[in-house]
C-alpha cells in the first residue's frame, strides 16, 4: 500500500525529533535517588515543529481552528456560558500551537508514539486563564490514539519508566509568571490505557520572586528524590525544598521537606 502524505509526515517529524532532541530519561537504582533537581537550570529547546506538521496535527485535534489571533472574531462573546474558554473552543475561536513533543510509548508498552503538547490559546483566554487550556495529543502512526485537557501543563522535562513496565511517565510543568514571581508546578502523569493517570502531583517546585525586586525575595526549588525501586511497583516520592538568595552565585539552603510552602 502506498503511504499516505500523513504517514510520510509524522515519520520525518519523529525521525527529526529523535536527532533534535533527546528527552531527558530516569536511570534507576535500588537505593535513594534524586529523581529532578528543579534548583538547576533547565536547557532551552528552542527547536519548532513545522508549521505543515501542525496542520497536520491540529486537523486530527480540532474539528475547526484558526491560523493566527488577527483572525479571531472581535464580536464572539463566550460569556453566555459557564466555561468560556470550552465556548471558544467549540465556536472554533482558537490559534493553537504546539509547545513541546516527546516521543517513547505512552499508552502501552512496545509502541512508537509521539506526543504533542498543544498550547490551544482560546482568543478569550487572559492572563487570568493562563492564556488558555492545554492539551496533550499522543499518535501512534497516523492514528490519533489520545486527546486530552493536561490541566494547563506545558512543558515535559522528564520521560521515565518507574515501575519498568515499558510504558513511559512524563513529569510535566506549568509556570506562571505575576508581579514578578515566577511559580512553576510539576505532576508526573501516565497515558497508560489511553487516559491520563496522575501519579503525583508535586505542587509547587519553584517559587522565585528576584525579579520582582521586593526586600526579602528569593529563589526557592524544588528537589524530588525517589526510594524502594522495585520492577512492577511506584517507588516512593520525597521532595526537599531549598532557598536562595537572589544575589551573586546561588547557595542553597535546606528549608523543608513535603510540599512546598508558600
Amino acid at each position: 500500500m502506498k503511504p499516505t502524505a500523513f504517514t510520510i509526515l509524522l515519520f520525518t517529524l519523529t525521525c527529526t525529533t529523535l536527532l533534535a532532541r533527546k528527552e531527558p530519561t530516569s536511570s534507576l537504582q535500588k537505593g535513594k535517588q534524586i529523581f529532578f533537581d528543579f534548583r538547576l537550570e533547565q536547557p532551552y529547546d528552542s527547536g519548532q515543529v513545522p508549521a505543515k506538521t501542525q496542520r497536520t496535527v491540529f486537523s486530527k485535534v480540532f474539528k475547526k481552528y484558526l491560523t493566527d489571533s488577527l483572525r479571531c472574531n472581535a464580536n464572539f462573546d463566550s460569556r453566555n456560558g459557564t466555561d468560556p474558554l470550552k465556548a471558544a473552543r467549540d465556536a472554533g475561536q482558537i490559534v493553537p500551537a504546539i509547545a513541546d513533543v516527546a516521543t517513547g510509548s505512552f499508552t502501552a508498552a512496545g509502541q512508537a508514539q509521539t506526543l504533542y503538547v498543544i498550547s490551544v490559546s482560546e482568543c478569550n483566554a487572559s492572563h487570568a486563564d493562563n492564556f488558555g487550556t492545554k492539551r496533550v495529543a499522543i499518535f501512534s502512526g497516523q492514528q490519533l490514539v489520545l486527546d486530552a485537557d493536561i490541566d494547563f501543563r506545558s512543558s515535559v522535562v522528564l520521560k521515565s519508566d518507574l515501575d519498568g513496565d515499558g510504558v513511559n511517565e512524563l513529569l510535566m510543568t506549568s509556570a506562571d509568571m505575576s508581579q514578578g514571581t515566577l511559580t512553576e508546578m510539576a505532576i508526573l502523569v501516565s497515558f497508560k490505557g489511553t487516559k491520563v493517570n496522575v501519579i503525583e502531583d508535586f505542587g509547587t517546585v519553584t517559587l522565585d520572586s528576584c525579579a520582582s525586586g521586593l526586600p526579602g525575595s528569593s529563589d526557592k526549588a524544588s528537589v524530588i528524590s525517589i526510594s524502594d525501586v522495585i520492577p512492577g511497583g511506584m517507588p516512593k516520592f520525597q521532595t526537599d525544598n531549598y532557598s536562595s538568595s537572589c544575589r551573586g552565585a546561588k547557595r542553597w539552603k535546606f528549608l523543608s521537606s513535603g510540599k512546598m510552602p508558600d
